[in-house]
């Protein structure tokens, strides 16, 4: 018999080093995108759910034949704060929803000047009101969602890039 070959198997030094290199540019192309990508899917379930309440107080108002009422709240079952902090939907005294407010880093600010907003059995709120949701630190790109709701007691979602939140 002869003399036996042993191979070793492995990756040189310059292969390493070509495949980390590749590993790095892809990476940095790919956070920014990711990042892009995260805030949009947050600011997306935000304003959704300033939409969902608005939606849940005006067919409960339609539903029950009486005035809910959705305001800001800090946290519990009352009016009063900023809607940044939270809002609350009540029908009378009744709690219908509490909603604990927004992520960290977001803003929540309502731009049309109402503190609360009241809709009748028929569905409608007689004050149209508009809201704005942005990510307020850190500062991450322009993107933001406006949430509007028109006098017949609608709301809809459109997404804006205006620029910087404060």
């Amino acid at each position: 018999m002869g003399p036996r070959i042993i191979s070793e198997q492995g990756f040189t030094l310059i292969e390493l080093v070509v495949a980390l290199s590749i590993a790095a540019i892809l990476l940095a192309v790919a956070v920014p995108s990711y990042s892009g990508s995260r805030l949009n899917s947050q600011l997306r379930a935000s304003s959704n759910d300033l939409l969902g309440s608005m939606n849940l107080a005006r067919s409960e108002a339609i539903k029950g034949g009486a005035t809910v009422t959705m305001c800001p709240s800090a946290g519990g079952n009352e009016c009063g704060g900023d809607w940044s902090g939270g809002w609350v939907v009540m029908r009378g005294a009744d709690v219908l929803q509490i909603v604990s407010g927004m992520p960290s880093g977001f803003q929540l600010t309502e731009l049309s000047g109402t503190t609360t907003l009241q809709f009748q059995s028929t569905g409608v709120d007689a004050t149209p009101a508009v809201f704005r949701v942005c990510r307020s630190s850190p500062a991450a790109g322009s993107q933001e969602r406006v949430v509007s709701m028109d006098a017949t007691g609608r709301a809809f979602v459109k997404r804006t890039s205006t620029g910087v939140c404060s």
